[in-house]
Order: C-alpha cells, then sequence, then structure tokens
C-alpha cells in the first residue's frame, strides 16, 4: 500500500462478476492502492461488492458511475451498503455521461448537467446525514426533492461515515463544481499536463476556495494512457493501440477544447469527419509522435516510474494505469515501490 500523501497508484479490475474476486485479489497482493470498475458494459456496484469481500485493504471506486442513469436516493443506499461492507474502502466516483446516452439509453431526464451534478452530490450529502445524525430529511432542489424518511427506510449504523464522492470532469464548470461540493476530481484520460495545468487545478481551486477548502483536502485520480514495453516490439504495439484510444477520444466534440489548447483543433474536426466515415485505422494514423508523447507517458517499463512521477507531480494525487500482462511479477511490485519513491 501507499504510504499517506504519496502518489497512490491504481488498477481497474475485470467487471463481469465471474472474475471480479480473482482479479481483485491480485491487485492487493501485487500491492496497488485501489481498484476501479467502470460502467460500461456491466453494472459498476455489484462487482465492488465481491471485491470488498476478497480484500482487506485496498480501496474501491467507481470510474464511473452515472448519476443521471439513478437519482440520489438510489445511490446513496448502495453508497451506504458499499462503505459499510467494505470497512471505509468506498470511493464514489460519479460521472453524468451524455445526453443521448440519457435520454434515448437510460430513458432519464437531461437538463442543465453542472447544476444537476452539484444538486445530485448535495441530496446525497443530506441523505446520508440524515441517517447518521437522526435529523429531519429535508430537501429541495431545481431537481430533486428528497423529504420522506420514515424509521422503516432508515439503514442501519455504521461507523465508517460517508463515503468520499469524486466527480468526473473535464469542463472548467463542472471541474469548478466538482471543487465546491465534491472530495475529488476525476479526470478524462484524455487530459494533459498542459490541461492540469492551465484549466484543470485553476478551476478546482476556485471551486475549494467557494466552499472555504484546501487542495490537501481533495484528492485528483487521473487514468493514464501508458505505452511501455520490455522491448520496440512491446512498445510498437503499445503504442498503435494507444494512437487509436487518442484519436477516437480526440474525435469527440466534446473533448476539442482539450486539442484547441496545444493548437491542434483542426485536428478534431478531421477525426470526427474519419469517425463518421468509420475510417477507425485512418484516424490513428494522425496521432504523430508529438501528439502521442502529449497524451501519454511514452517509456521502457525500466524508466516508466521516473516518466509517470515526472508526469503527476503536483497535479495527480492518485493514477489509474495498466502494465503490459506480460510484465512479471517483481517487475510489477518494483515500479510501484519505484513509483512511491522520493
Amino acid at each position: 500500500m501507499g504510504e499517506v500523501g504519496g502518489l497512490k497508484v491504481d488498477r481497474g479490475v475485470i467487471s463481469r462478476l465471474a472474475g471480479v474476486a480473482e482479479g481483485a485479489r491480485e491487485v492487493e497482493r501485487l500491492g496497488y492502492d485501489g481498484c476501479w470498475t467502470a460502467e460500461i458494459s456491466h453494472d459498476p456496484f455489484l462487482p465492488l461488492t465481491l471485491a470488498a469481500e476478497h480484500t482487506t485493504e485496498i480501496e474501491l471506486g467507481t470510474s464511473i458511475a452515472v448519476a443521471f442513469a439513478r437519482n440520489p436516493m438510489t445511490v446513496a443506499n448502495i453508497g451506504w451498503d458499499l462503505q459499510d461492507y467494505s470497512k471505509g474502502r468506498l470511493l464514489l466516483g460519479l460521472g453524468t455521461q451524455i445526453k443521448p446516452h440519457i435520454e434515448k439509453r437510460f430513458s432519464m431526464p437531461w437538463s442543465h448537467p453542472t447544476r444537476r451534478m452539484g444538486e445530485f452530490v448535495t441530496a446525497l450529502q443530506e441523505i446520508w446525514a440524515c441517517w447518521r445524525n437522526g435529523t429531519k430529511l429535508s430537501f429541495d432542489g431545481e431537481f430533486y426533492t428528497h423529504r420522506l424518511m420514515t424509521p422503516m427506510f432508515v439503514p442501519e449504523q455504521h461507523p465508517y461515515g460517508s463515503p468520499k464522492v469524486m466527480i468526473a470532469a473535464v469542463g472548467e464548470l463542472m471541474t469548478q463544481m466538482c471543487g465546491e461540493v465534491a472530495d475529488g476530481l476525476i479526470a478524462h484520460a484524455f487530459t494533459t499536463k498542459r490541461y492540469f495545468d492551465e484549466v484543470t487545478i485553476p478551476a478546482l481551486e476556485r471551486g475549494m476556495a467557494t466552499s472555504g477548502r484546501s487542495r490537501s483536502e481533495f484528492q485528483v485520480m487521473a487514468p493514464v494512457f501508458v505505452v511501455t514495453g520490455a522491448d520496440e516490439a512491446e512498445m510498437a504495439a503499445a503504442a498503435a493501440g494507444s494512437r487509436k484510444q487518442i484519436a477516437f477520444y480526440a474525435s469527440t466534440p466534446a473533448y476539442r477544447k482539450v486539442l484547441e489548447l496545444h493548437g491542434w483543433g483542426d485536428l478534431q474536426t478531421e477525426l470526427h469527419r474519419l469517425s463518421l466515415d468509420g475510417q477507425w485505422d485512418t484516424m490513428a494514423t494522425l496521432i504523430d509522435d508529438e501528439i502521442l508523447s502529449t497524451f501519454a507517458v511514452v517509456a521502457p517499463l525500466d524508466g516508466l516510474a521516473a516518466a509517470l512521477k515526472e508526469r503527476c507531480d503536483g497535479i495527480i494525487d492518485r493514477v489509474m494505469i495498466g502494465l503490459p500482462p506480460s510484465a512479471p511479477e517483481e517487475t510489477v511490485r518494483a515500479f510501484l515501490d519505484e513509483v512511491r519513491s522520493g
């Protein structure tokens, strides 16, 4: 486990239930600080129940659960129960998703995502306070109303407090709101060091100033593209995969501002055009070495820890990465030790 205050290193865990127990045990055995699920093709919470059962120390997070597919009361219940069952190890990561998914996949309302997410988190805290303290539930918001809580529906007390709530954010408004109401931010992998320095951190600081908190009370977690390997062939294969991922995200209009900061706005236009034509392989060829190294940490295995620390230094508190499956266990352990050293 990493030292308090140092860079924490996390790993994703398979979300298919049959593989969760073994995967979570491996993450803990290798010495990672946490494991995360995602809401893609599986529910993000069920796997964490199994992970909590089969581990004792690692933190357990959702990166992310879609808030607007649910309501504050349902999320409050699952967060309370997982926090209890994991003995205080839950990191409740929430995200908005985008309008077409909320309306057409989840059949839920979409409007004013920043205000709605801020109110969602505030409502969560009010519900948890009601359960912890026995106070009357009286939350009237623009989007959510919670005014009924009879004793039958109050869960049993536990000693672990409310889970930490982290919000996924890229844009300035969502990031600032995150600094106001949440315990942490989940950055997108499609975020560069310069974007962190010039956009993300200043927006976070504005939000934290509004709520009277300091940076030390807040966590920034970021998944990071990694191009690494034990030899040139592995490095080349990793680079090819990362170019495709970066091209996919760069084609999305929502992330255009990241590219524009670096003077690559026209690239987004071209990649979006190619994506509409289904030319995915061609898209990857537009991600040159400069763009690759801007979005990804590029280094051989024996130099990866130093490169990762340089990328995260002073910005990121915990990072989620994936090492090559072929990396021996002793290599993984040495990497984690070096990341946490110094």
